[in-house]
């Protein structure tokens, strides 16, 4: 009987041992204590249809890139009338070391854009945590004649920051967005607006600030 309860006891703990810990809160498996881990829950919207945007974080973990491949929007000329707006919404799931929290404090975006004389186009930004009212709004606007590679920085003060909350997890979301108007350009024309570079990607960089959270 003792035999059979050593037996037991010893095949429970190479279970134990063998079965990777995982965060309760973000569903992160053995999410390393000292450093970021980020992924992705959703990616909605119709810049970023499925399989088509991937998050990567940075060896020193203090920013994050994520990237397009198919994320244009167009007006004029054949364009699909529902074409002149794109947008992805990326809700990440964020594993962060114990007793820190964070914000995002800059954000990179670049792509190419070609507009008629008479066109323009913005690009616009949003950032806001899971369950929180406080949403930081970034704009970015582009006038024709215009036909180059792109690039608009979102910078926030550090007052200004939006934190996550100490010792709660929320997921954070960044919703992007171009949009192309016509203006008084030739409707025939086409002018277009994309988030890509000439491999087909995009990398759109989010810098990460950090602060110590208070002691309870």
């Amino acid at each position: 009987m003792a035999a059979g309860l050593l037996l037991s006891s010893a095949i429970a703990a190479l279970f134990a041992t063998a079965v990777p810990a995982t965060d309760p809160s973000t569903g992160i498996v053995d999410p390393p204590p000292d450093r970021i881990v980020i992924k992705i829950a959703t990616v909605n919207g119709s810049g970023c249809p499925q399989g088509t945007a991937a998050v990567a974080v940075s060896p020193d973990n203090t920013a994050f890139t994520v990237t397009y491949s198919d994320y244009l929007a167009q007006i004029g000329g054949n364009a699909d009338p529902t074409a002149f707006r794109k947008n992805c919404q990326l809700n990440l799931i964020v594993h962060v070391p114990q007793g820190f929290t964070y914000a995002i404090a800059s954000a990179d975006y670049r792509g190419f854009a070609s507009l008629q004389p008479g066109a323009n186009a913005v690009q616009r930004a949003s950032y806001y945590f899971q369950g929180s009212s406080n949403t930081v709004f970034k704009n970015h606007p582009f006038r024709g004649p215009y036909s180059d590679n792109w690039q608009a920085t979102d910078t926030t003060e550090w007052a200004q920051l939006v934190w996550s909350p100490c010792g709660v997890q929320r997921n954070f979301n960044i919703n992007t967005e171009i949009r192309v108007g016509a203006g008084t350009s030739d409707p025939t024309k086409s002018s277009f607006m994309t988030m890509d570079s000439t491999d087909g990607d995009i990398s759109t960089v989010y810098q990460l600030a950090w602060k110590e959270c208070p002691e309870s």
